[in-house]
Parts: structure tokens; C-alpha cells; sequence
């Protein structure tokens, strides 16, 4: 877990930075390709073309091409129909997709898990809720397809490493991950990028590299690892405690108003959901020992 740990404190800045300099001013489609791009450099010239299992690889490719994709080219679509508020409510779903999907593709039901994301999840809505005004259906869909392929690349990335064991560390292979992305990421951009919307300040093309290295690259990196140490429920609820950590850094570095009550109160609820999971496993062990 401590590789989860860090790269939540690292995606937490990432956040504050990406609304800071980035959003409204730089166009969607070229940010997401620059990250993808420094994160495909960073891997390439370690990357083993040859000897690796060809599902190994083909599902690296198919999880960047969720994760890094259809994710993003979603998400930043629902600021068009969506408030920052609204937008924020419909993504504290993402651990109740993790732990469905990583059960489906085990082909088993962890009641626990689900127990445990469904807690993390209020934890979250507590920290995020707003009134949710206008019409919010279209959004609403595009973050679900969000949270879902976003959750579908984490535990596709968690399966794959587990099924096809390798002698080669993770960072000789990692780099196809972002080449599946980028077979999203290029043609959105020429479709619908903006060429009037590109970085004009030194600030804004810093940020894009500090994105495109750690909070991409390395956090990326991070978490898949992180992924394969822990089990699904836990998995599922390190997906909302950027929830807390990001308004913690908010409100520190920028100042941004921010409700400390429901603030403490949701991330309580976030660590509660830890223990709810940790009791489920133990469950789990003790029934299984019954058994044998």
C-alpha cells in the first residue's frame, strides 16, 4: 500500500495544479496528449518488444487505451454540460466499479469489498456533495463511462500482472500502456483539438511536463505496481481518499475556502472503510480455515 499512499499525495497536487493553470486555458486534447506523450518517452527506451506474452502486452495496450483514453476524452467532455461541483459528485463512484470489476473478471463476489467501497464512496460524497442544479443527464453518463473505463484499466493492469508473471521488472514492459493510450490520444487531438488553445506561458508548459513526468509517468507507474500488493476492496477505496488529500493540499498552498466539518468528517468515513475491508479479509481467512 505505500506505493498508493504516495502516488495519492502526488495526484493531490496534480489536481490543485491542473485547475490553477491548466483548465480553461489550455486545450484539453493537446494537455492530455503532451502527458501521454512524456509518459510513452519515459518508458520506450526501456521497453522489450520481443519474448513477452502477446495478451500480456495486448492488454497493456488496451488498459492505457482505457485509462489514458476514453477516461480523459470523457471527463473533460462533462465540463461542457457540468459545474466543477457536479463533476466532482458523479466520480466518487469509481471504487464500486473497481471492486465489480475486478469480482467479474475473478469470476467470484467479495460482499466486503463491495461494503467497503460503498462506505468509501459516502465518505466521499460527504467531502464533495452540492446541490445539483440543470441538466445534468448527459454529463452524468459521460462520468459514468469515465469512472468505469477508469476503473477497468486499473484492475485490467492488476489482473494481467498476476495472470502473466515475468522474470522482466514492470518497467520494461509499462511503456505499451501509454502506446495504447496514445492510439486514442493522437487522433482526439486532431480531431477536436484546439490550435488557438495551446500553453503560452512558461508556467502552463511546466506544469504540462511536471504532469506528463510524475503525476503520469511515475504515478502511473506507482499505482499499477501499488495495484498488484493489495487486494480489490483496498484497491477500491485508495480510489476516493484523493478525495480528501486533494482539498487538504487546496486549501494549504492556494488558500480555497473549503469545509473543514464535512471535510473531516468524509475522510473519517474514508478510513472507517479501510478497517470495514481489513475486518471483511479476516472474515474471509477464518471461514476458510473452517473449511479446511
Amino acid at each position: 500500500m505505500p506505493y498508493l499512499v504516495l502516488v495519492t499525495v502526488l495526484w493531490a497536487f496534480s489536481f490543485s495544479l491542473i485547475g490553477q493553470y491548466i483548465a480553461g486555458r489550455v486545450d484539453a486534447d493537446f494537455a492530455v496528449l503532451v502527458r501521454v506523450a512524456i509518459a510513452a518517452a519515459v518508458f520506450i527506451p526501456f521497453t522489450r518488444w520481443r519474448n513477452l506474452p502477446w495478451r500480456l502486452v495486448g492488454g497493456l495496450w488496451l488498459a492505457g487505451a482505457l485509462q489514458f483514453g476514453i477516461t480523459y476524452l470523457c471527463l473533460y467532455r462533462s465540463f461542457n454540460v457540468l459545474t466543477v461541483p457536479e463533476v466532482l459528485l458523479f466520480t466518487v463512484l469509481t471504487p464500486i466499479y473497481v471492486t465489480l470489476l475486478d469480482d467479474g473478471l475473478a469470476r467470484r463476489f467479495n460482499p466486503w469489498s463491495l461494503v467497503a467501497a460503498a462506505v468509501a464512496v459516502t465518505g466521499g460524497i460527504i467531502i464533495r456533495f452540492h446541490k445539483i442544479e440543470g441538466e445534468y443527464l448527459i454529463g452524468f453518463l459521460l462520468l459514468q463511462l469515465a469512472n468505469a473505463t477508469f476503473a477497468a484499466g486499473q484492475v485490467l493492469c492488476r489482473q494481467l500482472l498476476a495472470k502473466y508473471p515475468t522474470d522482466l521488472p514492470l518497467h520494461r514492459f509499462f511503456g505499451h500502456f501509454f502506446l495504447g493510450a496514445m492510439v486514442l490520444v493522437v487522433p482526439s487531438f486532431l480531431l477536436f483539438g484546439d490550435l488557438s488553445k495551446l500553453p503560452q506561458t512558461a508556467t502552463q508548459w511546466g506544469v504540462l511536463a511536471w504532469m506528463g513526468l510524475f503525476a503520469t509517468a511515475l504515478g502511473m507507474y506507482g499505482w499499477v505496481k501499488g495495484s498488484t500488493r493489495v487486494d480489490a476492496g483496498t484497491l477500491a477505496i485508495m480510489n476516493e481518499l484523493h478525495v480528501p488529500a486533494g482539498l487538504i493540499v487546496n486549501l494549504l498552498i492556494w488558500n480555497r475556502d473549503a469545509n473543514l466539518r464535512t471535510l473531516t468528517m468524509g475522510g473519517t468515513v474514508i478510513l472507517f472503510s479501510l478497517w470495514v475491508n481489513g475486518l471483511g479479509r479476516k472474515l474471509g481467512r477464518r471461514r476458510t480455515e473452517r473449511l479446511l
